[in-house]
């Protein structure tokens, strides 16, 4: 078998896709259901964890520029978030169910993939001819974890990642929360983009920039509405009380650790209270953008709750990752307006994320720099989101696929966002590296910048589109538009979601080994 892949998570399974749309086989490890992990609930590939969202999905920020490139390559994980996708405004957020079981059954058919339900405790051999791509996530098991601290010559580096609490759709109080987007934002059928200006509530609509689509499809998903979030209203007194309660409550014990570091992207919101009482007001509680129709003013404080399931019963918290106790999670966050009689079907907990300092350990092709035939990705590999862990093993896989061949290894040009978030990974300062999102700002800077920041990010867009579709011909990639080959997988991912249950082919080929699901 020319590739190993270890993990079966959005970085892995990208990257045993994109092997294997080039002609190489893949076989693809996952210790579930045999080993179970603290916070996976199934044995499915690309399990979401944390939350159902997958950020912004718009070309005036970096991570929906991130998304349409991903597109473009042909990516796996970008198709099933489009066929299992539910509203969630401006953003891309899926049913996480139908999103796993969509990238389960199209590599479990495909006939270079062989899934292997086993656990990897050392790190495989590799060669040009058989690399290993590492793509273990942020739960590594120890064994293997042993493995690649001796294989890197250094301790990993770890934060603690918290995950939001679920609420039953039923139970919340719809007399008190209300239905609205932040500034209306949502992409609309008509391609154009509404916002809503929280003076008059009259609706400001600007054309998308034709230069950005000519010729082209959608260059990201469409919802359908203005209104895709429920708004749990706050007002000075409300605010003060549930602060006060927050502050005071009870954390779970964080164990195996003398210092607790968290992400800056994904503070518990306990940590960001304790650091001021407006902190919170600043950050996932913001009131901006947001009008209550009763008071026909913004709310001193607000909590939004994204919906997290097609049928629409399930609704998380935006931004309200936390490691309270249980018992203390229901006891505050009931004190929030609509949700004093809430049922949680899930509630929020804390769990250990480990990765490697990129800087010291990878190149920007995602080879290990001490052994290029070995690649890591994933947010072990020193990257933070969703999209982004997807996006490395999209490119490992591309680049483990390219040596099998005896080709040149290479990523997109920094002036695009994946290339950048590689560059980044690969060139941070070690001293001080942790997990980083995309941002325009680790991308090049324009040479003659528009005046607007909105036609700024819009140009850093536009230029990265062009210079990805130029790199993806010189490598024999295709020329960065939609395909039908990639049309026609999007098709069979939304008619299996559309089921209502799993793929059609979602059981998986028996190993050579002979094991495969019980």
């Amino acid at each position: 078998m020319p590739l190993t892949i270890v993990g079966g998570g959005l970085a892995g399974s990208e990257a045993a896709w994109q092997a294997a749309s080039r002609g190489v086989p893949a076989r693809l490890y996952e210790m579930r259901p045999a080993q179970p992990t603290a916070v996976h609930k199934t044995d499915r590939l690309a399990e979401l964890v944390c939350s159902n969202s997958f950020r912004g999905d718009k070309l005036d920020n970096a991570v929906g520029l991130l998304k349409e490139e991903m597109r473009r390559l042909g990516s796996l994980v970008m198709r099933a978030a489009e066929a299992s996708r539910v509203p969630a405004g401006a953003a891309l957020a899926v049913d996480r169910e139908r999103f796993a079981e969509i990238v389960t059954g199209e590599l479990a058919v495909h006939p270079l993939v062989t899934i292997v339900r086993e656990e990897v405790t050392a790190i495989p051999e590799s060669s040009e001819q058989e690399p290993v791509i590492i793509a273990t996530g942020p739960l590594t098991s120890q064994a293997l974890s042993a493995g690649l601290v001796s294989l890197v010559g250094q301790d990993h580096l770890y934060f603690y990642d918290a995950i939001s609490p679920i609420v039953l759709a039923e139970s919340i109080d719809r007399d008190k929360v209300f239905r609205a987007s932040r500034w209306g934002r949502s992409l609309t059928p008509t391609g154009v983009v509404q916002a809503f200006r929280p003076a008059d509530g009259d609706p400001e609509v600007r054309p998308k920039p034709d230069a950005m689509y000519e010729s082209e499809a959608p260059a990201c998903g469409i919802d359908d509405g203005a209104g895709d979030y429920l708004n749990c209203p706050f007002t000075s007194e409300e605010y003060q009380r549930f602060y006060d309660a927050l502050v005071h409550a009870e954390s779970a014990t964080v164990h195996d650790f003398d210092k607790e570091r968290f992400f800056e992207g994904c503070l518990p919101i306990e940590v960001m209270a304790h650091r001021g009482p407006d902190t919170l007001r600043f950050g996932p509680m913001k009131p901006v953008g947001l009008v209550d129709p009763r008071t026909g003013r913004p709310p001193y404080a607000a909590v939004q709750l994204r919906q997290d399931n097609l049928a629409g019963d399930h609704y998380s918290l935006v931004g309200f990752q936390t490691q309270l106790k249980w018992s203390e999670q229901a006891r505050v966050l009931r004190l929030i307006p609509g949700l004093e009689e809430a049922e949680f079907v899930r509630f929020g907990t804390v769990h250990r994320n480990t990765y490697v300092n990129g800087p010291d350990v990878l190149f920007e092709t995602w080879q290990v720099r001490r052994r290029p035939t070995l690649f890591f990705a994933g947010q072990m590999s020193g990257v933070e989101g969703y999209v982004e862990s997807a996006a490395s093993g999209l490119l490992a896989g591309l680049n483990a696929s390219a040596l099998v061949h005896g080709e040149p290894v290479s990523v997109p040009p920094r002036t695009t966002a994946i290339g950048a978030l590689s560059y980044y990974v690969s060139h941070a300062d070690p001293r001080h590296y942790e997990p980083s999102n995309i941002t325009f700002g680790i991308m090049d800077p324009l040479g003659r910048p528009p005046r607007g920041k909105l036609e700024r990010k819009l140009a850093m867009s536009k230029r990265a589109l062009d210079d990805l579709a130029a790199w993806m011909e010189a490598y024999g990639l295709g020329n960065g538009q939609p395909s039908a080959e990639r049309e026609s997988l999007r098709s069979s991912a939304r008619s299996s979601a559309g089921g209502g249950g799993a793929s059609p082919a979602s059981k998986e080929r028996l190993s050579a080994s002979g094991e495969g699901n019980p």
